[in-house]
């Protein structure tokens, strides 16, 4: 897969020159300037260290899976034991924030592959997962990469990722409807055929039980 047919985030070509520090240190001056201007009292104890507070959350973690070089390595290994099946990996949590409106987004992923001679370690895969969330996102978006990026890191098309979802900015603002979710789907290679297909989602609806 080229890069040019990957789903990309809407970043600039010199999104990463600036450190991260001179990020935060604009970023807390807008903020200031935000809540300066919706008359809020930044000398105030439970405030004053608010913007700072934001600027370093904005930057060393909600959006911090912007930054390439902290993209997970992921570690595959081969199938010595010849394990022919599929992988399913379900009810990985997923924390992310909406591009329009700079809300959270919180839900599930359930990701499954075939192996064609590599397997991932099965923390590196909740890795992929939170490395894409943690951008300005949206959900379509988000499903497609992590499914992009464990293609490329396993060698095959054979890949699949369901998600299901709520956004604050539905659930806490406009419509204000708490109860809806979204649910996305990305199918890959074999799991596009409709057998392959039915049977993953059929392993992702099992209750898990310890």
């Amino acid at each position: 897969m080229s890069n040019n047919q990957r789903a990309q985030n809407p970043t600039r070509e010199d999104a990463f020159e600036l450190p991260d520090d001179k990020k935060i240190e604009i970023i807390k001056g807008h903020v200031e300037s935000i809540l300066q201007t919706l008359g809020m009292d930044l000398t105030d104890d439970s405030i004053k260290g608010t913007p700072n507070r934001v600027a370093k959350m904005y930057v060393k973690e909600l959006f911090g899976g912007l930054n390439p070089a902290k993209k997970p390595s992921p570690s595959t290994f081969s199938n010595n034991y010849k394990y022919g099946e599929m992988l399913v990996e379900k009810n990985i949590t997923v924390y992310s924030t909406c591009e329009h409106h700079l809300l959270p987004i919180i839900g599930r992923a359930h990701v499954a592959y075939i192996s064609n001679g590599n397997v991932i370690g099965l923390s590196k895969i909740n890795r992929i997962v939170d490395h894409f969330a943690k951008r300005p996102q949206v959900q379509e978006r988000l499903t497609m990469q992590i499914v992009q990026e464990l293609q490329l890191a396993l060698g095959t098309e054979d890949v699949a990722c369901v998600m299901d979802a709520k956004h604050l900015c539905v659930n806490s603002r406009g419509i204000r409807d708490i109860e809806s979710s979204t649910v996305t789907s990305e199918f890959g290679g074999k799991f596009k055929e409709a057998q392959t297909k039915r049977e993953f989602l059929d392993y992702i609806k099992l209750e898990t039980r310890f």
